[in-house]
This record gives C-alpha cells, structure tokens and sequence, in this order.
C-alpha cells in the first residue's frame, strides 16, 4: 500500500470590497486545488451568513462576530489537513489578524479594485444605492475598508484579468510549499463548485448592508 505524505493545511483568506472579484478567484483556486487532489474547502462570506451566521447584522460588532466564526471553521479544517479558501470581505483588519495568529498557516489575499470600479461592475446597483443613502452600512461607501498593510498576495483586478490573478497566487503558493506545483492544470470553465453565491452576472446574493427603511 503506497502511502501518501499528510497534506498540510492551510488557508487562502481572500478580501477585498464587494465586487472586486474574491468569488472569482476562490472558485478558480478551488478548482485548481481539487485538480492535484488535495482535500479543499472553500468558506464565502455570503453563504456563510445565510447558515452559520444567520441573524447577525452589519455592525462592526456583528461583522467581526462573522469573521472570526468563519476563522474558527478555518482552523478547525486547516489544523486536519484542508486547504481551505476563504472569501469575504471581512473589512477590519483587526479581526483578520486575530484570524490569522490563530490559523497560523494563512494566506492573505488582498483582491484590489477601487470603490469606483467597484461600482461600475456591480449589476445589482447596491453601490448606486449606498451613494445615494438607500443603503447604510455599506462597505466602502458609508462604512470602512481597511486594507492589509502587508498582505503574503496582492492582486489587482484592474489591471489583471482573472487568468493572471490565479496565476500568481498559485506561483506564491508555490514558492511558500503548499502546493508543489504553480502551473494551471484547469483550463475550461469548471461546473460552479455550490460553495459561492457567485452568479453569472457576477452578483451577490444578499447586499451586504441595510437598506433603510
């Protein structure tokens, strides 16, 4: 019986506003991921608040609450050997950093893109609407964004296409000996993975604030 080394866990903590493309990405690690075999999860801030953290709102209290529930299941599924991908937007950098000095292995993804271009990708108007005061609470807008000072991954997905961005997380992965390889092995769109509320259009699922009454 051949016995395959134990993978190491570890995990992959997109952030970045609402639209700048961490669903995109975490979807493509995932899938790139499950192509060398390895035990991979993959946690979406969206999903996540419609099932563990169901109920909470968006103060920073409840926002935190979120993240580091998400960070718990991180450590739980990375101290037994999961790659795991997290994507949220997970705006303070508090709560990302006690996340982190409790996952040890962790993999800071700063997905870039500006407010503006944010706003200009998003079909569902959410940003429109929060500029206008519709919407409190919105990340970016009427609420902060506080983006890593020294994140192990920036991407910019406004110079970037979506092929380049993969490409050097999966070099970085690579250099830091998570994964043994950093060529792509997916080439053709994947079946959505069920895991990200990732749409076609690219729209979230819920808005991540209050609309005002």
């Amino acid at each position: 019986m051949t016995h395959h080394p134990e993978q190491q866990g570890f995990t992959v903590w997109f952030t970045g506003l609402s639209g700048a493309g961490k669903s995109t990405l975490s979807e493509m690690l995932f899938h790139e991921l499950r192509r060398r075999d390895m035990k991979v999860e993959l946690l979406d801030g969206d999903v996540v608040r419609t099932n563990l953290s169901k109920g909470l709102g968006f103060s920073k209290e409840d926002r935190d609450t979120n993240i580091l529930r998400i960070g718990f299941v991180a450590n739980l599924l990375t101290r037994n050997g999961v790659a795991t991908i997290v994507s949220a937007i997970s705006p303070y950098r508090d709560a990302r950093n006690r996340c982190r000095s409790d996952i040890k292995e962790f993999v800071e993804v700063y997905v870039h893109a500006t407010v503006e271009e944010c706003a200009k990708r998003d079909v569902k108007g959410l940003y429109q609407k929060a500029m206008a005061g519709e919407i409190t609470g919105f990340t970016g807008v009427s609420d902060p964004y506080e983006p890593p000072q020294s994140p192990e991954i920036y991407v910019d997905t406004m110079t970037q296409e979506p092929d380049q961005s993969i490409q050097m997380i999966l070099d970085e992965l690579s250099d830091m000996g998570y994964i043994e390889d950093g060529r792509r092995l997916v080439h053709a769109p994947q079946s959505h993975s069920g895991y990200t509320d990732l749409r076609l259009d690219g729209e979230p699922a819920e808005p991540e604030a209050r609309v005002s009454p």
